[in-house]
């Protein structure tokens, strides 16, 4: 049962990725934390396993296929994305759990709050 409810899981953030470009912050994070009780290290962790390139390929391949990518602004970004998340998950492999879900919240309830209003 409970390697359907990860199959679920997938299944719904792989179409909310392919359809509105969101995923593993907005939905894996707290479904892992709230839904299977991983704490909020092991939820961004595996989170971001999840999109180990192969994973996301064909979702990007299908949108550079209708020419929505960008080639020249997404390796650039995913160069600084690279070097940003090991910075960034060493940073914060010893922060204390409820900061980093207040800081997890806090993003999140900005982003929503700029994209309803601004």
């Amino acid at each position: 049962m409970t390697q359907l409810a990860y199959i679920g899981i997938g299944l719904i953030t792989g179409l909310l990725a392919g359809s509105l470009g969101i995923g593993g912050g907005i939905v894996i994070v707290p479904l892992l934390v709230y839904g299977f009780g991983l704490t909020q290290h092991q939820a961004q962790g595996t989170s971001l396993a999840i999109m180990i390139p192969p994973i996301t390929l064909l979702a990007a391949l299908r949108y550079y296929y209708s020419g929505n990518v960008k080639l020249n602004m997404a390796a650039f970004i995913a160069a600084g994305f690279a070097i940003g998340g090991l910075v960034g998950a060493s940073l914060i492999q010893k922060m204390p759990e409820i900061a980093l879900r207040r800081i997890f919240g806090g993003a999140l309830l900005l982003t929503s709050l700029k994209m309803l209003f601004f």
